[in-house]
C-alpha cells in the first residue's frame, strides 16, 4: 500500500486548472490514476481534447460542463475512449472533481498532438 499524503501530493498547473496526483504508476497504482482537478472560476473554451481510453469525471463541489452535459456536486461523467472533452466552470466558485481513468492513457489535443500527462505518470 502506499499513502498519498495531500500536503505531499505533487501539483501541476495549466491555464485556470489545477492538477493534484493522487493514483499513478509512480505512486503505487500500476492499473489506475487519478487526481483531483480544480477549475478556476470563468475557465472555459478551451479546444477539445481525447483520451485513448474511458475517463471518469466526479464533480465534488460547484458546476461544469462537459462537452455537452452540466455537472453539479455528486454528478459523474463517463466519458468513453475517443469522445472530444471539454470542460468549462459555469459557477461563481472554483469547480473540484476527481478524474478516474486507466494508467498509460494517451491524450490527443485537437491538434492531434499526443500527450502523456505528468499527473498521470
Amino acid at each position: 500500500m502506499q499513502v498519498i499524503r495531500a500536503d505531499e501530493a505533487p501539483r501541476f498547473h495549466l491555464p485556470g486548472v489545477e492538477f493534484t496526483g493522487y493514483a499513478a504508476p509512480a505512486r503505487g497504482s500500476a492499473g489506475l490514476c487519478t487526481w483531483r482537478l480544480t477549475v478556476d472560476v470563468g475557465h472555459g473554451g478551451d479546444a477539445p481534447h481525447t483520451l485513448d481510453r474511458d475517463e471518469v469525471f466526479m464533480v465534488l463541489k460547484g458546476s461544469v460542463q462537459i462537452s455537452e452535459e452540466k455537472l453539479g456536486p455528486g454528478d459523474a461523467l463517463v466519458v468513453p475512449a475517443g469522445e472530444p472533452i471539454s470542460l468549462t466552470n459555469l459557477g461563481e466558485e472554483k469547480a473540484e472533481l476527481i478524474v478516474a481513468v486507466t494508467a498509460g492513457f494517451t491524450g490527443y489535443m485537437a491538434d492531434g498532438t499526443a500527450v502523456q500527462p505528468p499527473w498521470a505518470s
